[in-house]
């Protein structure tokens, strides 16, 4: 029947969706990459905003250099920052940041204050990221888990209503039959 096999398209594609959603989000964390969301655009066009940044956590902030793309905390210790190297004095024990689309540099940075270097970005990602704490993103992941349940027990509702008819029919015509 169409109906069946269009909701088993449908159906396997949500599923194939989600599940390539899920692995681009969770193999790079089983790999020891922390990832962000980027909120900003100052690293922009690089890295857009609503990107995942995927950050390999440095115990040495001596093998960042010049160039490098790395994260940092605010001095508040919450607030992350991911911006391109410009500078690094080992001396001072700081480095100094820039995004790409900003016209000044940050103030010095603490090696200490670094979290990691940047490795790579998937872009849009970050949206799925920041929304799927709000109430609306838990309504839209719940509407999803609703239409996946749908199309699979869409096509056993309907054959299930036509086994009903068929078995009906067969009643009538053996009543017919029975009855001339």
């Amino acid at each position: 029947m169409i109906v069946k096999r269009i909701c088993n398209i449908l159906s396997t594609l949500v599923l194939l969706v989600l599940l390539a959603v899920a692995a681009m989000i969770l193999v790079p964390m089983l790999m020891g990459y922390k990832e962000m969301a980027v909120l900003s655009g100052s690293m922009e066009p690089t890295i857009p905003v609503g990107s995942i940044v995927y950050v390999k956590p440095l115990d040495d902030a001596t093998l960042l250099e010049p160039g490098d793309i790395c994260t940092y905390t605010l001095a508040d210790g919450e607030t992350m920052v991911t911006h391109r190297v410009v500078s690094i004095d080992p001396e001072s024990q700081t480095l100094i940041t820039k995004g790409d689309a900003n016209d000044t540099e940050d103030g010095a940075i603490r090696f200490d204050q670094v979290f990691g270097e940047t490795q790579f970005h998937l872009p849009y990602l970050g949206y799925i990221a920041i929304n799927a704490k709000t109430p609306t993103g838990i309504l839209v992941i719940c509407g999803v888990l609703v239409v996946v349940i749908l199309l699979n027990f869409i096509p056993a509702i309907i054959d299930a209503g036509e086994e009903e008819k068929k078995k009906a029919r067969q009643a009538t015509s053996s009543d017919k039959e029975e009855n001339p």
